[in-house]
């Protein structure tokens, strides 16, 4: 008798659908207190005198910064995997343009890919994703594909 699956034509049905988006305006304070936990005196996200002198003409955000939006995107999706554990395998980042204050960011997420191992704690999900991060131009100012294992 063959293995059933954990995952289910309900979870494969979700792979290439976009979530609807989520609007989230970039704010310089939120610039500022993101590179400052991170311990990053780069001045592009600290400094407006200095990054005025630079490339961009002001404050941009880190690359990271776009990870504080739209996160319960995924964690709905992964909310449908019937395992409990959750463990991040990591994101593959590109960026395009630079993300500055007052930016209006629209962020999308749909899987990518569903996989099933098996591991030394038993069954597991593999899960793809595939974050879409767009200005208020309509430019992608950047992609993000996290990872995640669920066991």
């Amino acid at each position: 008798m063959a293995e059933e699956s954990l995952i289910t034509d309900e979870m494969k049905k979700m792979i290439g659908v976009e979530s609807k988006p989520v609007v989230a305006e970039v704010e310089k304070g939120s610039i500022k207190r993101f590179a400052e936990a991170l311990e990053d005196g780069n001045p592009l996200w600290q400094d407006e005198a200095k990054a005025r002198k630079a490339k961009y003409g002001g404050i941009i955000a880190p690359p990271t910064f776009l990870r504080t939006m739209g996160e319960d995107l995924e964690m709905e999706t992964l909310s449908k995997i019937p395992l409990k554990n959750i463990l991040d395998g990591g994101s593959e980042w590109e960026y395009f343009e630079p993300v500055m204050p007052g930016d209006q960011i629209s962020v999308t997420f749909k899987v990518v890919d569903l996989k099933e191992r098996e591991g030394r704690m038993g069954k597991m999900v593999i899960m793809t994703g595939q974050y879409t991060y767009t200005n208020q131009f309509g430019e992608v100012v950047a992609t993000q594909r996290p990872t995640a294992i669920c066991y």
